[in-house]
């Protein structure tokens, strides 16, 4: 794998020529709009396949997977344009393997809520390990504010990737609620019920564990939140299901805040079987313009959580969004709004921008101008700020990587992904 920027003058065919690849390689992997030009700093991953299929008349994907003796999975993987799906016609060409080593194998989650467009889902799901449906709220009684997740669950098991059950303290407005989270917090009898009542709900509907997310927890009941989740877990395990907990990006035990103090990273990550971390929103809606997830920032809370948790424990979260800011940014007014890498790559087509890169946080940049007259500056993911965040996983030997969130298409992160990394699967 190669990631190239692109320079003045360059267009799809000169780069091909470049690399000694198909010009429809790069157009399809990268998932290039046909009516939009390439932008200066954009930057494209370029694969060299090893072994190619050509399609004859009357050959099926999950026969030429046989042929090759690959799992149809990884048929998926090497040629994002089938979109996790079996159609193929004659004359088509099949990526079997190619060139250079993984690194090691890893797991892959991704958060998702039920509306996500399912040809995107299909796309995405051959890259994940997990699945987590987004979420499950409760009530004061202890029940459950139920999901709609069967078509998510059953498409997900379809390329043995599996469903994590997401528990959070999100209410109808939006909100997580440190209220709802102090009251069964401080009910042992609260706790039971509602462990049970997820119990129940993860054998009827199959999830494979559970993802536990209370953020906003009192600072004074970060104690109760630690033993709540050892509670879940001594419950669920014996059944086989796993207790993962999202925790905030803290650097130090002593950090202040109230999305920091509730979580206590040794005490949770002695109990559970996993934690992600939230290494994401440096840079946020309310915020000055930065960088989503800055590289050293990212490092930062790697280490220290590596001084409390075990790193086969560990997921590192990783961003699957950007921001767009109108400038000039006022504090307490100004709000930015959330895109997709791929609409940032279009937004800078679209008003001639040069897209730069901060050596610093490891991210992709650009200015523009709109209609308007209105500055704008937007700071989103690339290839080559996802490699780099990757690399973390293999240095730091994780457990893996969490995304929040699938619900908008990055086809250059799992080109990134799978040259990298193999998915582990659990089918």
């Amino acid at each position: 794998m190669e990631i190239y920027v692109v320079e003045s003058g360059d267009t799809v065919f000169s780069i091909s020529e470049k690399f000694g690849v198909t010009p429809d390689s790069i157009i399809y992997n990268n998932m290039l709009p046909s009516n939009q030009p390439l932008v200066v700093g954009q930057a494209l991953v370029i694969l060299f396949p090893d072994v190619i299929h050509t399609v004859r008349s009357g050959e099926t994907l999950i026969g030429i997977a046989n042929l090759y003796n690959v799992s149809l999975t990884t048929l998926y993987q090497n040629n994002i344009r089938l979109s996790g799906r079996q159609i193929i016609y004659p004359g088509d060409t099949v990526i079997i393997s190619y060139r250079g080593e993984k690194i090691r194998s890893i797991e892959v989650n991704a958060y998702a809520y039920p509306g996500i467009n399912r040809t995107l889902l299909r796309r995405t799901l051959p890259y994940l390990t997990y699945l987590t449906p987004f979420t499950y709220g409760f009530n004061e009684d202890g029940s459950l504010v139920d999901l709609s997740d069967g078509s998510l669950i059953s498409i997900s098991k379809e390329y043995e990737t599996q469903p994590l059950m997401h528990l959070s303290t999100l209410t109808n407005e939006g909100n997580f609620s440190n209220e709802l989270a102090s009251e069964v917090l401080n009910s042992p009898t609260l706790q039971a019920t509602l462990i049970d009542n997820v119990l129940r709900t993860m054998r009827e509907k199959g999830y494979y564990g559970l993802d536990i997310d209370f953020e906003f927890v009192f600072p004074e009941e970060a104690p109760l939140y630690a033993s709540f989740v050892e509670n879940a877990a001594r419950r669920l395990n014996p059944y086989g299901y796993e207790v993962i907990v999202a925790l905030a990006p803290k650097t130090s035990a002593t950090q202040r805040g109230l999305l920091y103090e509730g979580h206590d990273y040794s005490a949770i990550g002695r109990g559970v079987n996993g934690v992600l971390l939230m290494t994401y929103e440096w840079g946020y809606t309310y915020g000055p313009p930065l960088a989503v997830a800055p590289l050293p920032n990212v490092r930062s809370v790697v280490e220290y959580a590596l001084t409390e948790i075990p790193a086969e424990k560990l997921f590192l979260g990783m961003p699957n969004y950007g921001y767009d800011w109108t400038l000039p940014f006022v504090q307490g007014t100004s709000r930015a709004i959330s895109i997709s890498s791929q609409q940032a790559i279009a937004t800078a087509a679209r008003y001639g921008a040069e897209i730069m890169y901060d050596e610093y946080s490891q991210t992709p940049f650009f200015d523009y101008i709109d209609e308007n007259g209105r500055q704008h500056q937007v700071w989103f993911e690339d290839a080559r700020s996802i490699r780099e965040k990757l690399a973390l996983v293999s240095e730091y030997n994780l457990r893996g990587v969490g995304y929040w969130n699938a619900m908008r298409d990055f086809p250059q992160n799992w080109l990134v992904l799978n040259a990298l990394y193999e998915i582990e699967k659990r089918g």
